[in-house]
């Protein structure tokens, strides 16, 4: 680089350097990259099943798979007396089903989600996801990462998918949720339609 000052030479060199690293990621882990550009033709597609069991005090101790790490805050008791729950914390571990039916006894799910979600609307229900679906099974192994608003009032809500590992490594896409059985607030049951545009294979 005849002519430059030293200076220019080294952010030359820094500027080439970042590009060729960056080229690099994109074939991480010895994997090809594939982005899909048609919204009705991700690279990957699956329906899964949540199954969310609140604990609820009382009886349901061996089955409940969540339970709140908060209680509501002191606005929702006051303020808002519509029990919206504002302010609670749930933590999960669900199970996750190919199907509708909850496993039987000694039957692993296909997957787990495993994280939280808070209550963070005071008017009417609302909640705010952030959990990973794990795997761990002959099919898939690795994490989805999923978060964002579920509106419940709409009869479905997307959320985004926001990277993953293993099989899933770096994955971005959309979850869109659909309640699909509900009992009082013991029990729910979330179809859950993934759809990824961008994969790693």
């Amino acid at each position: 680089m005849p002519g430059l000052p030293p200076s220019s030479k080294l952010i030359t060199m820094a500027i080439v350097l970042t590009v060729l690293l960056l080229g690099l990621g994109g074939a991480a882990h010895g994997r090809r990259r594939l982005v899909s550009d048609d919204e009705d033709e991700p690279c990957k597609k699956m329906t899964l099943y949540y199954h969310d069991i609140l604990y609820n005090g009382v009886n349901n101790t061996a089955n409940a798979t969540s339970a709140a790490s908060t209680k509501p805050t002191a606005l929702s008791t006051t303020h808002w007396k519509n029990g919206t729950y504002f302010g609670t914390l749930v933590t999960f571990d669900d199970p996750m089903t190919a199907g509708k039916a909850l496993p039987v006894a000694g039957e692993e799910p296909v997957a787990r989600a495993q994280g939280f979600y808070l209550y963070d609307k005071q008017e009417s229900y609302n909640s705010w996801f952030g959990f990973s679906i794990v795997f761990n099974s002959t099919a898939h192994k690795g994490t989805i990462n999923l978060l964002g608003a579920n509106l419940m009032d709409e009869k479905t809500r997307d959320l985004s998918v926001g990277g993953g590992t293993g099989d899933f490594f770096m994955t971005r896409g959309i979850c869109t949720l659909k309640l699909d059985a509900a009992e009082g607030a013991v029990y729910f049951r979330l179809k859950m339609d993934i759809k990824l545009y961008e994969c790693y294979v």
